[in-house]
This record gives structure tokens, C-alpha cells and sequence, in this order.
């Protein structure tokens, strides 16, 4: 009897990552400003963001700290994608689709050494 995973929700520890870890998830590492990068999770049509314990957002200082992160759960690529500041530039209200297109995205590949 397949049981169907519950739907990945918005916010999700590393601990709870392996329910949804299957042929539909893709790991997104978005790129912030500062050199800062935040892994969210597309599951199914469902958008969820890689948290701490405590629920905060976790911000990884580059990409080899999230590959290291991912590697025990047998994760081993993405799609890295940027945060776009020059709507904000020209006075553009900003959006955020719940599924973000992640066509324009450049694919990546974890490599821990």
C-alpha cells in the first residue's frame, strides 16, 4: 500500500526533508544580496523554504554549505536562482508567484569534497 506523502508545507527542517525527497522535489538555492543563499523546496506544485529547528530561515554564507547539508539525504543537484532588485529600481511592485518559474534558472550540481 503506497501512502502519499502530506503536503510539503512552507517551512521545513532538514530532519523533516526526507518525507518529500522523491523524483518531484527540486531544490531551489536562491541567491540574496551579501552573499547570502536560502534553499527553497517545490514539491508537487507546493512552494516550501529549508528552516532551522526553531523555524527561522536558514541562510547558508554559500553554495559548498548547502551542498554538505543535502549530500546525507542523497541530494546532489538544484537550480540556482537570483533575487531580482531592478523592479524595486524603476518603482515596479514587487510579486512572488507561489511556484516560481525555474526555467530561467542555471542548474547546478552538489559537489562536497
Amino acid at each position: 500500500m503506497n501512502v502519499e506523502p502530506q503536503p510539503l508545507p512552507e517551512r521545513v527542517t532538514l530532519g523533516e526533508l526526507p518525507r518529500w525527497n522523491d523524483a518531484e522535489l527540486t531544490i531551489e538555492v536562491h541567491s540574496l544580496d551579501m552573499g547570502y543563499y536560502i534553499v527553497r523546496l517545490h514539491h508537487r506544485g507546493r512552494l516550501g523554504q529549508l528552516v532551522k529547528d526553531n523555524g527561522e530561515t536558514r541562510l547558508f554564507t554559500g553554495t559548498q554549505w548547502i551542498s554538505r547539508a543535502l549530500l546525507p539525504l542523497g541530494i546532489t543537484e538544484g537550480v540556482l536562482t537570483w533575487a531580482d532588485v531592478y523592479d524595486e529600481m524603476v518603482g515596479l511592485p514587487t510579486t512572488q508567484a507561489i511556484t516560481p518559474n525555474l526555467e530561467h534558472g542555471t542548474r547546478i550540481t552538489f559537489q562536497t569534497r
